[in-house]
């Protein structure tokens, strides 16, 4: 994270083969829009929810790249959660918790689709699923955590405020 020192940074999870995936359309115009301003943000390729991230760390990238045109940093394939979870990883989720997916009709799915996997997964900071997205302020401090459900203009909104 030296490398992001003094910025805004958006670190998120991502798939290439998730109902959430069109999300990185709305990254890219985040990223775009508030670059020059100081954004940054980190692409966390990670094959741990349902296996839908298959391929290998070049393939993840050039479907980004080619498919939504993508700018942003990407890092290699990597866990969120357990044993081999990035420090990253564990640094975020003890800093913001999981606090709910909201109301929706996406909300509910992914709840009883949870609830099926782990019924306490309200009670544990992990990573649900993909596209969580942590925001970090300028000094490193982690100031939000958006689940894939939450609205992507409320993740603008949050990193426009902190730059």
């Amino acid at each position: 994270m030296k490398n992001y020192k003094g910025k805004v940074v958006i670190v998120v999870n991502t798939a290439t083969g998730c109902g959430f995936t069109p999300q990185y359309e709305d990254l890219e115009k985040i990223y775009e829009e508030l670059h020059d301003k100081g954004l940054e943000i980190l692409d966390i390729p990670c094959n741990q929810f349902a296996g839908q991230t298959p391929g290998t760390d070049k393939e993840v990238h050039q479907f980004c790249t080619l498919r939504y045109n993508t700018k942003f940093d990407q890092m290699h394939k990597s866990d969120v959660n357990g044993g081999n979870e990035l420090p990253l990883y564990t640094y975020l989720k003890s800093r913001q918790g999981f606090k709910g997916f909201g109301k929706g009709v996406k909300a509910m799915a992914m709840s009883a689709m949870l609830k099926k996997i782990d019924p306490d997964y309200k009670k544990n900071t992990d990573i649900k699923w993909n596209f969580t997205k942590f925001v970090v302020d300028r000094k490193g401090n982690v100031v939000a955590r958006f689940e894939p459900t939450d609205k992507m203009e409320a993740v603008r909104d949050c990193a426009a405020s902190l730059l």
